[in-house]
């Protein structure tokens, strides 16, 4: 009798696994994954091939599979659903919430989402999908679940409980009740906590909390991300222009959100145009960093001609050559300092974000401070390293401080600029902000030097 090795992510696993697959173990695969967590399972699924994933998925139950493709990330899910035939992906649509089976369907063409529609058999999920995807992605609409439970203002107690054993049949996380009118307006949420103490009829209009924070279909993702963050939701509902509740979000979703944005983020700082990741192509990954290399490049070469406009100077005294990297390396540091800041407030924006002239005037004391302590310590030590050449002292700690004024105010300035015209911030502390400090801090370096030692 064959013992089934219970279910542990690791590379044993994963080689056992293969091995199933290869040999069509089919009893072993299903229950060695029976009560696996999906989201080890979808990491090994992004580890197998795209052979061995497909067979994997078409052996497990249809709700447990359709649990899988939500946790895979958005590049192996993709390739995923080209392998699969339309009426897999139909069923395993029907077992999702809302909101991630539209999510599956905006992966498709737009034939291949018509084909998948027209296998839906459950009419119900079918129209609340399709009307998610009348809203753009990154919206509230588009994010939100259909998936909730209401209760009307006039129910009582014993309607209501009886209405949430019907409606939470399709709903998996209940926070809260959302209590409407006859219209379907928002009017405010009771709690499970207050509707099991109260008397049987007791009228849902005499326990509900009318005080309900909700958002518009129309709302940016990042901006509910920002409420839902500030006043520690659970679940925000959604509603329409016309105060029509028409679906939630759940702190899953956002917190989904809120990791994508901070990856693109976190990507542009570094100079790669889009999300991708390791495992996309090197066609794409080329794509995405070329861009930005290119204009490093660019900067490079523009670096290398002031420093050929200015070489009869350094003919004349060479020791200016040896601290180039010293004020290019400072002016970029203090650039992607500021930047990073500026970026992360611009990030989590408050109703009492200081005014701009305040903000600069802070960034302004900041840099003055960090300028004379770097440009007095690097003063003492070229003093000490090329004794009786105070002058030459004085240009380096000179353009020093000045850089570190420059280089502050474009980290501070450029960010806040790309905000207002609606462009991501992130991209300005990247390559684009060095190359800038670069460039000006070797203008700054030999102008001083020019002026100082009349080269």
């Amino acid at each position: 009798m064959e013992i089934i090795k219970q279910f542990e992510l690791s590379k044993e696993y994963l080689e056992s696994l293969r091995k199933g697959i290869e040999e069509e173990n089919n009893a072993f695969i299903q229950d060695s994954l029976e009560g696996a967590n999906v989201a080890d399972v979808a990491a090994i699924l992004e580890e197998l091939s795209m052979e061995e994933s497909i067979y994997v998925l078409r052996l497990l139950d249809n709700q447990f599979s359709a649990d899988i493709l939500i946790e895979l990330d958005e590049d192996t899910l993709t390739r995923v659903l080209k392998e699969m035939e339309v009426s897999e992906i139909a069923s395993l649509i029907e077992c999702m919430d809302s909101d991630d089976g539209a999510d599956i369907l905006n992966l498709l063409s737009l034939r291949e989402r018509e084909e998948v529609i027209g296998y839906f058999t459950d009419r119900q999920k079918s129209e609340q999908i399709l009307e998610l995807l009348r809203y753009e992605e990154d919206t509230a609409g588009g994010i939100m679940a259909k998936e909730y439970i209401r209760a009307n203002k006039n129910w009582n107690v014993v309607q209501t409980i009886n209405e949430i054993r019907r409606q939470a049949e399709n709903v998996d996380k209940i926070f809260s009740i959302y209590v409407v009118d006859n219209k379907q307006q928002l009017l405010g949420r009771v709690s499970l906590k207050r509707i099991v103490l109260a008397s049987e009829q007791t009228k849902i209009e005499d326990i509900y909390e009318d005080e309900v924070i909700s958002v518009p279909t129309y709302m940016d993702q990042e901006e509910v991300a920002e409420i839902m963050r500030r006043y520690d939701l659970e679940a925000v509902p959604v509603v329409n222009v016309k105060n029509k509740l028409v679906g939630r979000i759940t702190f899953d979703d956002i917190l989904d959100i809120i990791r994508e944005e901070a990856e693109e983020d976190i990507q542009a700082m570094t100079g790669i145009s889009d999300t991708v990741d390791e495992y996309d192509s090197v066609i794409r990954l080329t794509k995405a960093r070329l861009p930005w290399l290119l204009i490093g490049i660019v900067g490079g070469l523009f670096g290398a001609g002031f420093i050929g406009f200015f070489e009869e100077g350094l003919n004349k005294v060479t020791a200016l050559a040896f601290f180039i990297p010293l004020i290019t390396a400072t002016g970029g540091n203090v650039g992607i300092q500021s930047s990073s800041l500026v970026v992360q407030s611009l990030a989590s924006k408050s109703a009492f974000d200081d005014s701009f002239s305040k903000r600069f005037l802070k960034v302004l004391s900041v840099a003055i401070i960090n300028g004379l302590i770097l440009a007095t310590f690097v003063f003492a030590v070229v003093v000490l390293f090329y004794q009786n050449e105070v002058s030459f002292a004085l240009v380096v700690s000179i353009a020093l401080f000045s850089v570190v004024l420059l280089a502050s105010f474009m980290g501070t300035i450029t960010p806040i600029l790309l905000d207002k015209v609606g462009i991501n911030p992130a991209l300005a502390s990247g390559p684009f902000i060095t190359t800038a400090n670069d460039l000006l801090g070797l203008a700054v370096y030999f102008l001083v030097a020019m002026s100082l030692l009349h080269i």
